[in-house]
């Protein structure tokens, strides 16, 4: 890995933000010290729009940091109070406007939907507000329900309403008509970029390509093994110090990687190549997947252009199930 030519720095997962300038100094001082990192690599910082006030954002104008993902999740009050996030619409629409004045022409926001008591109408303005302030990148992701978590309690204890698939299906189809009527391309399911600003840390996972997780939590692939380091912060310094990594490896069979590459491509605008498949794991599995999708291409939830799979606009709200009827068991 530290002979590999480094695209994309992605400081992520909790709230990287709050590390102050001295912080992020230090960190992009070891980072040029011990990798290769290319001119005018992709340098991204998550943010919430609470942290970012003029000071810090002068700050981190001046730093390495090249690119924001700011996490708006929505420009309502209402919903951000249900989310239980620390930042109102105000602070959010301040936080993309601030940004673009000091000059990250690189932004990128996240909105959710599919939550309870977000009519149509409303998710329509959350989008057109962000087309407004200028925005060049969005992630949108629909509200998922893990198992023993408040908010599936709160389900179950009928305290909050069901969620909707059909309404949800209805506010991902108004994502799709809103964003391409508005110059964003759909390059991945959940990821839409205007004049070709696609995420390179994104893109690159998505293209099989190997990543480096550092610190609690952090995941890593080298395109044969996956790696994931333990979450607690105390016993990950602990053994840190120790010189010793504290993390887990999975060895990936080769119906690991087939599958991971369906899943992957097929949620991109370049598609699932069987020509790849067959190249690099085999003729009949290129086959066996071709086989798999014969129902789909009938439901005309899949296509078939050449040698390449792709998702049709209908299938694009069950990629996930349709992705999982094509791999191997």
């Amino acid at each position: 890995m530290p002979s590999s030519k480094i695209e994309s720095i992605y400081l992520g997962g909790g709230t990287p933000s709050i590390l102050s300038q001295a912080e992020l100094d230090a960190i992009f001082s070891e980072i040029y010290k011990y990798f290769d990192v290319v001119e005018g690599a992709e340098i991204t910082l998550e943010s919430n729009p609470d942290d970012l006030d003029a000071k810090r954002l002068d700050e981190l104008r001046n730093s390495q940091i090249n690119r924001l993902s700011i996490g708006v999740q929505s420009f309502r009050d209402e919903d951000l109070k249900w989310m239980n996030r620390a930042h109102s619409a105000k602070e959010a629409i301040e936080s993309i406007k601030l940004a673009k004045q000091i000059g990250f022409n690189s932004l990128s926001i996240d909105l959710i939907y599919g939550t309870p008591n977000l009519s149509n109408e409303a998710w329509k303005s959350n989008i057109v507000q962000a087309i407004d302030l200028g925005v060049n990148h969005i992630s949108s992701y629909c509200l998922t329900v893990e198992t023993k978590t408040a908010l599936s309690h709160f389900i179950e204890k009928g305290k909050i309403e069901q969620l909707s698939e059909e309404q949800a299906s209805q506010q991902f189809d108004i994502l799709l008509d809103t964003l391409e009527k508005n110059g964003f391309e759909q390059y991945e399911i959940s990821n839409f970029a205007k004049d070709g600003n696609y995420a390179v840390h994104n893109t690159n996972y998505w293209m099989n390509k190997p990543y480096l997780g550092i610190g609690p939590s952090a995941h890593s692939f080298n395109q044969k093994e996956r790696s994931w380091n333990i979450a607690n912060n105390i016993m990950y310094a602990e053994a840190i110090e120790k010189n010793e990594l504290p993390l887990e490896t999975e060895v990936l069979s080769m119906a690991n990687k087939l599958n991971e590459y369906v899943m992957t491509s097929l949620r991109t605008k370049w598609g699932c190549d069987l020509k790849y498949i067959e190249t690099h794991f085999g003729y009949k599995y290129a086959d066996q997947i071709e086989q798999q999708a014969y129902q789909h291409l009938l439901k005309k939830h899949l296509i078939k252009d050449g040698q390449t799979l792709f998702i049709s606009r209908e299938g694009k709200f069950f990629s996930d199930g349709i992705a999982s009827d094509l791999f191997l068991l």
